[in-house]
């Protein structure tokens, strides 16, 4: 595997780690039947060896729209990595409910994942939907959208692989556009919202309060 320097920063903060008995008792019951433990090296190939793609999510935030999406998409096998329990415990409950066998869950820091424990050129692609925004300057170096995060997507990329970002922060949006512009090992840009991306309750409130929502989509060329 590809060894790059993990970045010292966190660009999550852990939220409220308060857990409803609904998202304890799965987390209880699921962890062990849909959860990866971080023992070893991860392979998508391996944890789904009948799909046809195998797409990372970062970020699951409290699994509505993971769950839809995998459940929209029985062929592809779904790893969603996420760090706040709550969360966690809600996209179990979603798996098991909708009955879903191509979607498993990570419960870490992303860097620390790609950094540590996936295998170079394993996956066809990553979803990073609505970041946090950090929208002070002095929290910009938070923004996971950085170099040394590229460098990890592109090393465990397989090629013509891509990235799709999801931002209703438009400051942020004009940071992703600069970020990917200065890296030649990457071609693409903005792209129409496709209609495979539910509209969770989030992306809901942003909305309403007029944020307008940018979707990106950036293929590995080389």
């Amino acid at each position: 595997m590809t060894h790059i320097e993990r970045p010292s920063i966190r660009s999550y903060v852990l939220r409220g780690d308060r857990q409803r008995p609904s998202q304890v008792s799965a987390y209880q019951r699921l962890w062990d039947i849909f959860g990866i433990e971080l023992e070893g090296v991860i392979d998508p190939q391996v944890i789904f060896p009948l799909s046809t793609t195998r797409i990372m999510e970062i970020g699951t935030g409290m699994g509505e729209g993971t769950a839809q999406i995998a459940e929209r998409f029985p062929d592809v096998g779904f790893i969603g990595v996420d760090v706040h329990k709550p969360g966690i415990g809600a996209l179990l409950g979603y798996i098991e409910k909708m009955e879903l066998a191509n979607l498993r869950v990570v419960a870490a820091d992303a860097h620390l994942v790609l950094h540590n424990h996936c295998v170079d050129h394993s996956f066809d692609a990553f979803h990073l939907f609505f970041p946090d925004p950090w929208q002070k300057r002095h929290h910009f170096k938070r923004r996971i959208v950085q170099s040394p995060f590229l460098d990890l997507i592109y090393a465990k990329l397989k090629l013509n692989g891509y990235i799709h970002i999801a931002t209703d922060w438009a400051p942020y949006a004009d940071w992703i556009a600069k970020v990917f512009a200065a890296d030649e090992r990457f071609d693409g840009g903005v792209i129409d919202r496709p209609d495979w991306r539910p509209l969770t309750k989030f992306e809901g409130q942003g909305v309403r309060k007029g944020h307008v929502v940018t979707d990106f989509k950036y293929f590995k060329s080389k």
